[in-house]
């Protein structure tokens, strides 16, 4: 199964703390076992583009589509036998501590 790991801000997680970040690792480890595919972090909420289409007019808009304190700071996609593995290797990245992991399965075409 495929996951999409969004990695998030919580203002609500413990400190971020640069001598507990192991993100390195994590990816190491990861890229390793063969179950992270991909990944990348994502510039800040405040320079995202937001496009919609109403009425056939194309809107664009700077920033996020909803204002909030959290916001998507990175994505992994992962190669997982079931959601317990994806839990299990989301809970080993740094922040599952510092901020929180969204767990995704990916929705095939043909279901």
């Amino acid at each position: 199964m495929h996951f999409m790991m969004f990695v998030a801000t919580d203002p609500e997680a413990e400190p971020y703390s640069a001598d507990k970040d192991t993100t390195e690792d994590w990816v190491t480890e990861m890229d390793g076992r063969g179950v992270r595919l991909s990944g990348e972090r994502l510039r800040p909420a405040a320079e995202a583009t937001t496009v919609r289409l109403r009425n056939e007019e194309i809107l664009v808009t700077d920033g996020p589509f909803a204002e909030t304190k959290e916001w998507i700071a990175g994505y992994d996609i992962l190669e997982c036998a079931d959601v317990t593995e994806a839990i299990a290797i989301a809970a080993k990245h740094p922040m599952a501590r510092f901020g929180r992991l969204e767990l995704r399965a990916f929705w095939p075409f043909d279901d």
